[in-house]
């Protein structure tokens, strides 16, 4: 029974973070062509970026309720502490989502489109911004007392390193749905996210060294994890391999290839969450409760890896054939005013 203890908690970290990474790949890139939709020039381009989306958007968010419902199940006190502790960007987050999905019903049957256009770039942006909040606010620790309970202020959560969390987050998301809407689009649509991605992973690129460079200056816990034999050869392999990543990526969208950047991208994300999961381990609240201390019982535990074990293979099946049924590109053709 001890070593459940131990080993059920790993577990469910694992099995947490897969639906994470999982929600971060699919629907970032559906909150990147959300954003995008704002600079649209014309209403057939903007069309056009709603209707890649129409028959995916939903089952992407998927994965976030069933994140947040494994939370709750798994660790107790992690859910109540974090929930309490990110009020205002988790109601950030839920309100650009309804914004979000109003928006896109709506304007499917709107004559006067422009405030549904906002609303659903807007509710993007909001959605993305409040995860980059609660986000930042994790890797920089969330105030508790022994027991787990949350001690903090209402704005905690926002500070510099949070903001800076939260573009970087953004501009990600970004590069993401640049890079999905170049296997979609074709043409001058085509043209403009070759560049909007160009830009993008520049910008995400930089946003990422900084905090990879300040993440051991600003904060000992992470220092003393990060230098530690042999984590510290495991961290200094990761930003060079995010270096050759970006480089990659790049040359993939100067030579105007159109599947493989969107490879890349995923690549960088599953490399950004390798080091954020070595990073934060054991911890599910940085840097006081760790996993073993916010679990629930292992029977608890059990019985959700059994549910869990029927669930997943459904939800990857139904993905997988979702993409595949919808595979192909995206014109004006398809779209109707």
């Amino acid at each position: 029974m001890e070593s459940l203890e131990y080993f059920l908690p790993q577990v469910w970290f694992v099995i947490l973070a897969l639906f994470l990474f999982l929600y971060v790949m699919l629907d970032g890139f559906d909150l990147g062509v959300g954003i995008l939709s704002l600079t649209s020039s014309s209403e057939e381009r903007r069309g056009i970026l709603m209707t890649s989306l129409s028959n995916v958007w939903d089952a992407n968010e998927t994965w976030l309720v069933i994140m947040g419902g494994a939370l709750f199940g798994a660790f107790p006190l992690a859910y109540g502490t974090i929930l309490q502790a990110l009020y205002i960007p988790i109601f950030l987050m839920i309100f650009g989502f309804i914004f979000r999905a109003v928006a896109f019903e709506f304007r499917e049957h709107a004559n006067r489109k422009f405030f549904w256009n906002i609303a659903f770039g807007a509710g993007s942006f909001l959605a993305a911004l409040g995860q980059g909040f609660a986000l930042g606010a994790i890797l920089q620790g969330i105030a508790v007392d022994d027991a787990g309970h949350f001690i903090g202020g209402t704005w905690d959560w926002l500070g510099l390193r949070s903001i800076l969390v939260a573009l970087t987050l953004i501009q990600g998301y970004v590069l993401s749905g640049s890079t999905y809407l170049i296997m979609k689009t074709e043409g001058e649509l085509q043209n403009t996210h070759y560049l909007t991605a160009k830009i993008s992973a520049v910008t995400t690129f930089i946003g990422a060294v900084y905090l990879t460079i300040t993440t051991p200056i600003f904060y000992e816990s992470a220092r003393d994890r990060l230098f530690t034999q042999p984590l510290v050869y495991i961290f200094a392999l990761i930003p060079l391999l995010g270096t050759l990543l970006i480089f990659l990526l790049l040359r993939s969208l100067y030579l105007e290839q159109e599947r493989i950047p969107f490879i890349w991208t995923i690549l960088l994300f599953l490399l950004s969450f390798l080091g954020l999961g070595l990073i934060v381990f054991p911890y599910i609240i940085p840097t006081k409760i760790t996993i073993y201390q916010a679990a629930a019982s292992p029977s608890s535990l059990v019985f959700m890896i059994i549910f869990i074990g029927f669930l997943i293979p459904i939800m990857l099946a139904y993905n997988i054939y979702q993409y595949i049924v919808f595979r192909g590109k995206v014109t004006g053709g398809n779209y109707g005013e």
